[in-house]
């Protein structure tokens, strides 16, 4: 009885032993399957981040462009304002040196419904005259330059601010 025991225990211990091998390979193959499984899902991310990531810069990139764009679109604007600018004041300037050195005289109409044979000014213009009207008086060279002065600078600058705005208000 004593060799049925001991026969018994060792087929015992084989059988456990054959279980704690089985279940230890059976913990491997899942770990290895498991494994397997966590690094596709780890590279599917890691795939779609890096299209994220692509896109991304992508837009970013166009918006540079878009931009960079739009900055030389406003400089050129600008400076042909500018240069638009600065010729009517060259203009400007030389208006009011030709009005100060009497090559140019500034004259006005006269309104003649109310006012008939005011002294000083002819009723009718001379034979060979420039003047297109013949109701018309000529204005003191220094109050001309007053009136070039003041008025036309408003007048630039409201002509620039209008084409501007139409020129913003067309690109949108």
């Amino acid at each position: 009885m004593k060799i049925d025991a001991v026969k018994w225990g060792r087929v015992l211990l084989i059988i456990l032993a054959l279980m704690a091998g089985s279940a230890s390979a059976a913990w491997e193959w899942e770990a290895n399957a498991y494994g397997q499984q966590l690094a596709t899902k780890e590279a599917a991310h890691q795939t779609e981040r890096t299209n994220l990531a692509n896109a991304n810069s992508a837009q970013i990139l166009a918006e540079q462009g878009k931009r960079l764009a739009l900055e030389q679109w406003l400089a050129a604007c600008d400076q042909s304002h500018y240069r638009a600018l600065t010729d009517e004041r060259t203009k400007q300037t030389r208006l009011r040196d030709c009005l100060a050195t009497a090559d140019l005289w500034l004259s006005g109409q006269l309104d003649t419904a109310g006012a008939t044979g005011c002294d000083g000014v002819q009723a009718t213009t001379s034979t060979g005259g420039v003047v297109h009207d013949s109701h018309r008086a000529q204005l003191d060279p220094a109050h001309a330059q007053r009136i070039i002065g003041d008025g036309d600078q408003g007048l630039i600058a409201l002509q620039a601010c209008q084409t501007y705005a139409k020129e913003v208000s067309d690109t949108k």
